[in-house]
């Protein structure tokens, strides 16, 4: 018996069913990809009638798509792109059956650890991978009874691309007449011998619902998802950063510090802000504004639906017109929601004539876009349908770029170093030669011009050990990507620069120059959070909801050990608010442990527990929330330390 499968070496797969490369060494890539090329054989043994997605390498591992051909649906409990997860780690987080939700046989915790099992076992039998070249005409007789792979074989063959195989020839096995091979189409990148896979060093974690290549339209496929690493201490590591992260969780922690809700009324991916919410959002928003102010920015501001033809123009329309989301008026004009703002700023720009003496032209704006994303994608604060960016647009000469670029570099730097992100790493982010023409806009003549101008400033700013990001580029340009760790050690991309000369020549964007002939002005576009949304889903993780001073909705906690207190601590109370400190006092009935544990559930930074030693000496005693202790403080001199923490953004 033969069992035939598709898998493209070194990618990651997209929304839309296209590929791109990863970063990874080229060993542990193999053994991934290796692990995934036996995952697709040890469930094709349970169920050999089987319809076979595709199988990438991802961060940290490896997925397959399965459509199976035995009631192998797994029920889903309706909790986001989460929702149904079958999770054979569930059990030692502590989760309880609701939570990891049930299934039937496919896809379930047990279905898993036979898997699993089974590939340990295969792993044993020094499988070794053997390439071949084949013709389209050969693939598709081998896949003729796998719908998917016909699929991806027709387009390869339309785009004129080889097309190799890989066989996995097996020594001995009970299941496997001797001599028969599993066959792969794939460009490579496999350990040589299963026995160059370390058998304890990987893991099947869980399976979820895959829509085939992302699409809503297509049928729904059961993708099983596999951890691997080099080693065994690598793997428990991850499995241990993956239990704090399920403990740091910015869905959860977002809940219980009540700084934004969800509604079915109001429907998913649309988050509903609370008053502690709306304040950290503004106290974010104000930051970026002032690091902005000083370097000459002004504030803009663009309705939030436009014409069709804006995005036809900017190129928008035809690159992403399935994630706009569109509306038709009674007259019969299409409109669309923004996805972004450059497109409506380049009208600003243009509704004057601009001479070289007041360039460049700085505009700001934070503004909700709307992307239509799929619901399956949707998870929290960090893929949502209404996002908010902070977003900026230069305009300026080719000569101005650098002192522009670098300008925003230094607000970048200095933002994410207050909130505890020293180290970046760069990634310049590229256009691919093989996907230009269906990623890209503009002539290659313009993308070499303007990539030469990032490695220039790259050099310049002395980045000598920056990530290549082929592929990675905007569809009108070249970016710089700013990579750093949270807490826990997970990878994050934070704030991007991207440089652009393709939408000023859409837009016909000109300033008179020195001569008075006129020039082609050049755009950069910057967001320093990305978006609020994202940065806030980024940053309650990385704190574990552990604000700084300045930016908690709630700085100090009056607790008045009883009533007979009451008017000291009213006094408190006024004199920590009028210095501008957002305090509260909890008078309630409740014990006074009870209201120290609500406290210290809201991460309070500052309780002050109140009582007849307090107002004998007309003090405070504080604690705060790292366990810091500041007693018998005269009220002015605890309010002078909170107020020099707020005003230097102090974090600890």
């Amino acid at each position: 018996m033969q069992y035939f499968w598709i898998y493209f070496n070194r990618t990651k797969f997209e929304r839309d069913g296209r590929i791109r490369p990863m970063e990874t060494t080229d060993k542990l890539h193999n053994i991934r990809h290796s692990l995934a090329h036996l995952l697709a054989i040890a469930v094709l043994e349970k169920d050999p009638g089987a319809k076979l997605g595709i199988g990438p390498v991802i961060d940290n591992g490896f997925y397959y798509d399965f459509e199976f051909s035995i009631n192998a649906e797994v029920v889903r409990n309706g909790r986001g792109s989460d929702a149904g997860n079958t999770d054979v780690n569930a059990e030692r987080r502590g989760m309880d059956a609701e939570e990891r939700g049930t299934n039937t046989e496919y896809g379930s915790p047990q279905f898993l650890k036979k898997i699993e099992k089974r590939m340990r076992e295969l792993i044993k039998q020094n499988l070794t991978f053997e390439q071949k070249e084949i013709t389209a005409d050969e693939a598709r007789a081998l896949f003729k009874n796998q719908p998917y792979k016909l699929e991806l074989i027709n387009e390869l063959d339309k785009d004129d691309q080889t097309i190799t195989i890989y066989e996995t020839l097996p020594r001995q096995s009970a299941l496997i007449p001797q001599g028969s091979a599993f066959i792969d189409l794939c460009k490579g990148g496999h350990v040589e011998n299963t026995k160059e896979i370390p058998a304890d060093a990987f893991t099947i974690t869980h399976t979820a619902g895959a829509y085939w290549r992302g699409s809503e339209k297509n049928p729904m496929l059961t993708r099983i998802y596999g951890l691997a690493f080099e080693n065994n201490a690598n793997l428990d590591a991850y499995l241990k950063q993956l239990e704090e992260a399920k403990k740091r969780d910015h869905r959860k922690l977002g809940k219980e510090l009540g700084l934004f809700t969800f509604s079915e009324l109001v429907g998913p991916g649309l988050p509903l802000w609370t008053p502690r919410g709306t304040m950290i959002r503004e106290l974010l928003n104000d930051y970026v504004w002032e690091l902005r102010k000083v370097r000459g920015y002004q504030k803009v501001t663009v309705p939030h639906i436009t014409k069709k033809n804006l995005y036809e123009t900017s190129g928008h329309w035809k690159k992403f017109a399935d994630e706009l989301f569109k509306i038709e008026t009674r007259e019969g004009h299409l409109y669309a929601m923004k996805p972004m703002n450059c497109p409506h700023h380049t009208q600003i720009f243009a509704c004057e004539q601009r001479s070289y003496r007041n360039m460049p032209q700085r505009y700001c704006e934070t503004t909700m876009v709307y992307r239509d994303e799929q619901s399956g994608e949707l998870s929290g604060l960090s893929r949502v349908l209404s996002i908010t960016q902070d977003d900026a647009h230069v305009f300026c000469r080719e000569n101005q770029i650098e002192q522009e670029i670098f300008a925003i570099w230094d607000i970048i730097d200095t933002f994410y170093k207050t909130f505890g992100f020293e180290d970046m790493q760069v990634r310049f982010s590229r256009h691919d030669p093989e996907t230009f023409a269906e990623k890209n806009i503009g002539t290659k003549e313009v993308w070499e011009k303007s990539e030469s101008a990032i490695l220039a400033l790259l050099k310049k700013r002395g980045v000598e050990n920056y990530i290549d990001g082929k592929g990675e580029a905007a569809m009108y340009g070249p970016k710089i990507d700013f990579i750093t760790k949270d807490s826990i050690g997970r990878t994050l991309q934070v704030a991007t620069i991207q440089l652009d000369f393709n939408q000023p020549t859409n837009f016909g964007l000109v300033c008179v120059y020195e001569k008075g002939e006129k020039e082609q002005v050049v755009m950069v576009h910057c967001a320093i959070m990305g978006s609020i949304e994202r940065f806030m889903s980024t940053f309650i993780e990385h704190t574990a909801g552990n604000f700084p001073l300045w930016l908690s909705p709630v700085q100090v906690k009056i607790l008045p050990i009883s009533e007979k207190y009451a008017d000291y601590a009213n006094k408190v109370y006024k004199e920590i608010a009028d210095a501008g400190i957002r305090v509260e006092m909890d008078d309630s009935a409740e014990s006074l442990g009870k209201r120290i544990r609500i406290a210290k559930t809201e991460k309070v930074p500052y309780i002050l527990v109140l009582g007849e030693k307090e107002v004998e000496a007309g003090t405070v005693t504080a604690e705060r929330r790292d366990g810091k202790h500041l007693d018998a403080l005269p009220i002015a001199e605890f309010v002078a330390i909170a107020k020099r923490e707020i005003d230097t953004m102090e974090i600890w």
